[in-house]
């Protein structure tokens, strides 16, 4: 049997290279920042998800030695044995107040809460209707669920209608969508989803994970940006049920991720979600590190403003270039090449001029919309922006992928 395995597991892996579609992993020798060091060569990089340019930043460094000292390194047990700690609970009050809900509850990661969301909270008389691009860890959520599961078009108001009427018989129905789907960079319709919800009696979950720090006028995320967010009036002002996000990103960029919901909500999550309730506790100094970062959002806004100033500068400089690129308004960028063996080849030449992006292929993206996702940071320069620019146009005119 093993023998026979092997030689399944090879012949897997031959047709992955084949097809263009093996991911190599670079090896990085440095903190995560808007430069890297890769080997002895430094990278500008424009793939990562540290938009707020906080990941390497020193007042975080100095938070986590202090969370360090006085919290140690690990907790050893799960939350409802001997796993919580005060900063626990206080970085959920932040989240809560940050997010304008009324109370918060924290898990390993986003995948983590959204794995455990779906499975808690539906029984096998109820329905979950899931935008087509949902993040992974949204469609292994519902499969782990035993309702009635349908997926509507992509930002499609007109299906999300006709698969909320089909589903007008069950005892609960849920609508599921990203806040900003992450290889498109493009922000679904929340008001317009939350209006059907209220026609049709259902419920709102939304994955805010590539948004929650800096969309929205005070960086709240979607909802905040959509206006289907009022700031102090907690759940009774906020026309999402359930919001899922992470702190990997725009937070820190570290791991875990959490839920915000009305106190009723979170509580019946800390009761019953699995992943919660056997999963060892957030580290301790990532909690404390966190709860320091949204007070830090809350203070300075000059990450803010500079990660919006960055993206036009970018979609401006690759419009002009000649690319097409999307009109919409998010810090990631895709630029669409369809093939997956040129999105590779031509981030294998940006990676030889210094500019570190991926390609992204199947099973990431759908076959045939392989793309390179640029990704700007708020502690990117206009410098930095140029050299990208100038770099994917020389690249592009090279491969025949503009003129």
């Amino acid at each position: 049997m093993q023998k026979e395995f092997k030689k399944i597991i090879e012949s897997e892996l031959a047709s992955i290279q084949e097809k263009g579609l093996f991911k190599e992993e670079r090896i990085i020798n440095s903190k995560q920042g808007r430069e890297i060091t890769v080997g002895k060569k430094k990278y500008l990089n424009f793939c990562s998800n540290n938009y707020l340019g906080l990941s390497g930043k020193k007042e975080l460094i100095a938070a986590g030695k202090k969370a360090l000292e006085k919290w140690g390194f690990g907790l050893s047990s799960v939350r409802f044995i001997c796993g919580t700690l005060q900063i626990h609970k206080d970085l959920e009050k932040r989240l809560a107040t940050f997010m304008g809900y009324q109370d918060a509850i924290l898990y390993s990661s986003c995948f983590d809460a959204n794995t455990g969301l779906f499975q808690t909270l539906l029984t096998d008389q109820d329905a979950v209707i899931s935008d087509e691009l949902n993040h992974a860890s949204i469609i292994d959520g519902i499969r782990l669920a035993k309702a009635e599961r349908s997926v509507y078009k992509h930002s499609d108001m007109a299906d999300l209608e006709e698969k909320l009427k089909a589903a007008a018989q069950k005892r609960l129905r849920m609508i599921v969508t990203d806040g900003v789907f992450s290889m498109e960079g493009d922000i679904a319709k929340i008001k317009e989803i939350c209006d059907l919800a209220e026609k049709y009696n259902a419920l709102v979950v939304m994955d805010d994970s590539h948004a929650t720090g800096f969309m929205g006028k005070t960086g709240r995320g979607t909802h905040e940006y959509a206006g289907v967010f009022r700031r102090g009036s907690g759940q009774v002002g906020n026309r999402i049920d359930f919001i899922t996000s992470t702190f990997g990103k725009a937070l820190g960029g570290a791991s875990g991720g959490f839920i915000v919901s009305s106190k009723e909500n979170i509580s019946f999550l800390r009761q019953r979600s699995r992943n919660y309730i056997f999963s060892n506790s957030l580290a301790p100094v990532i909690a404390s590190v966190t709860a320091f970062v949204i007070d830090y959002i809350m203070a300075h806004k000059e990450p803010h403003q500079a990660l919006w100033k960055n993206t036009r500068q970018f979609r401006k400089g690759m419009q002009e270039a000649g690319f097409t690129v999307s009109p919409m308004e998010h810090p990631i960028v895709p630029i669409m090449l369809g093939d997956a063996t040129v999105a590779k080849a031509m981030a294998q030449e940006l990676f030889k001029e210094g500019i570190y992006v991926i390609g992204f292929s199947y099973p990431v993206v759908p076959v045939g919309k392989a793309r390179i996702r640029v990704q700007l940071s708020a502690a990117h320069t206009q410098k930095d922006i140029d050299r990208a620019v100038d770099a994917f146009a020389r690249i592009g005119r090279k491969m025949k992928i503009i003129r």
